[in-house]
């Protein structure tokens, strides 16, 4: 039964992901870079307590997304924050 749930779970956060590719807002460059700088800064105070760096090259944009949507309730993130760290994730290759 948990197994389901997860697999449901995912499934749900991998359409929200696919939804979202079409949507994503453009952003200049220069609020791009303070993005990306923030979230490094922001990546060690609510992820690095329970995760191991990993490059951001590991997963492709949109399955980023689904993670950060999953991992922002989990961890608590406001939304600012959230976004900071994302824009971090998919920028460190």
């Amino acid at each position: 039964m948990k197994r389901i749930v997860i697999l449901l779970l995912l499934v749900f956060l991998g359409m929200i992901a696919l939804c979202q590719t079409g949507r994503a807002e453009e952003i200049s460059k220069p609020e791009q870079r303070r993005l990306f700088r923030d979230g490094a800064k922001l990546w060690p105070v609510y992820c690095a307590q329970c995760h191991n760096a990993r490059p951001g090259s590991e997963f492709a944009p949109y399955q980023w997304d689904a993670i950060m949507m999953h991992m922002r309730t989990q961890a608590n993130l406001p939304a600012r924050n959230a976004r900071a760290v994302l824009e971090y994730l998919k920028g460190s290759h």
